[in-house]
């Protein structure tokens, strides 16, 4: 939905086509007040422009025409992409335990496959097709480069998946810093490791994190997340709360991971949202052009001007 409380405009979006259609006047008045009442109450603001304000109230994308008074939680978005990787990796194991029951039924039926061996194929199949589908997105190693240990001076040019729960996690100042273990040297001292730093470790960071919950996360955990991302004071002040000088990513906790994956992406969701808001602000430009031509020609200006006090709270 778009509206526009001061103008008393109305519009639903397709999600398909994202043609935006004018409700007519008659079918507004409750709508736009119900709306306005959703947003103050439930709603979350993604991001904004000047003249437009794309929120979040339940299930639906609300773009509201006009300053919103809320802050901004580009963060809180990325819970969905949890949620939808959650399902895609349900559809995934459940093509794989399809698949190994049409080769089981297949080759029992020619006799051509023992009872161990059937076994063995059904119990594994899911895992098979799953992590296929892992190694064909993110291949096996989450960073390469050239670096040094601190400590020993051992050439470090790649850090595999594999060796995640290792990876050494500490709070900076504007992003999380990441050291990647040295397999010569042993001990929890600062001085081992690469460190990497800013855009590289935030990077590297990502990238783990999304490897590790390529399964997604329930709605119950994700909710979880941004109850502590909320708690803790936002996703900047989350790697501080939560990992401290030096942690590992083994020992942060599931829904810390989960929290910590939502507030890494935080730069990039705004990014993405603030090229979102804008076309949409483009958008609602044309639409609102074609609504006080249809709104002045259909409509007695006395009611339009009875809407816009309405709904503004200045009857």
């Amino acid at each position: 939905m778009a509206y526009d409380p001061a103008r008393g405009r109305l519009w639903q979006i397709c999600r398909s086509c994202s043609r935006w259609s004018l409700v007519p006047i008659e079918s507004r008045w409750e709508a736009l007040e119900e709306l306005e009442q959703l947003v103050t109450d439930r709603g979350r603001l993604l991001s904004s422009t000047d003249n437009v304000a794309l929120l979040r109230a339940g299930p639906l994308e609300i773009v509201r025409v006009g300053q919103a008074e809320l802050v901004e939680e580009a963060w809180w978005r990325y819970g969905r992409e949890l949620r939808a990787r959650r399902e895609r990796y349900r559809k995934l194991s459940t093509a794989g335990t399809v698949g190994a029951a049409a080769a089981i039924a297949g080759s029992w039926a020619t006799g051509g496959i023992s009872f161990l061996a059937a076994w063995l194929i059904w119990d594994n199949a899911p895992g098979v097709v799953t992590g296929g589908a892992r190694w064909l997105r993110f291949g096996n190693m989450a960073w390469r480069g050239e670096g040094h240990c601190r400590r020993c001076g051992r050439a470090i040019r790649s850090f595999p998946y594999r060796e995640r729960r290792g990876l050494i996690i500490s709070a900076g100042e504007e992003a999380p810093r990441v050291v990647l273990s040295c397999s010569r040297c042993t001990g929890s001292s600062d001085e081992t490791g690469l460190q990497l730093r800013g855009q590289e470790a935030n990077r590297t960071l990502r990238r783990v994190l999304a490897y590790h919950h390529f399964a997604g996360a329930s709605e119950r955990r994700v909710k979880g997340a941004a109850r502590l991302i909320e708690v803790t004071g936002g996703p900047q002040a989350l790697p501080g709360r939560i990992l401290g000088e030096r942690r590992t990513l083994g020992a942060v906790g599931n829904l810390g991971r989960v929290a910590l994956e939502i507030a890494v992406h935080e730069e990039r969701e705004r990014r993405l949202l603030t090229m979102r808001v804008a076309e949409l602000e483009a958008h609602w430009r044309r639409e609102e052009e074609l609504a006080e031509i249809m709104d002045g020609a259909l409509t007695p200006v006395p009611l339009v001007d009875s809407l816009r006090r309405r709904i503004a709270g200045t009857r």
